[in-house]
């Protein structure tokens, strides 16, 4: 499967979490850079600013491996 077609099942997996998932998806997320946000930031950010962030960690991280 191309990088594209992975990019775009991505971001439809993300469009369909809830705030609170992508809220942990954030904070618990596995990469070679660290995301550090608190709580309170985070909870000002609409549902699709999160989503933007969890969309380019996740792709920062494929775009690393290969």
């Amino acid at each position: 499967m191309d990088k594209a077609r992975i990019f775009e099942r991505l971001a439809s997996s993300i469009s369909s979490l809830g705030r609170n998932d992508v809220e942990k998806r954030i904070k618990n997320f596995k990469g070679s850079f660290k995301i550090d946000f608190t709580d309170e930031y985070l909870g000002t950010l609409p549902i699709e600013r999160l989503r933007h962030i969890l969309f380019a960690a996740i792709t920062a991280r494929y775009r690393k491996s290969g």
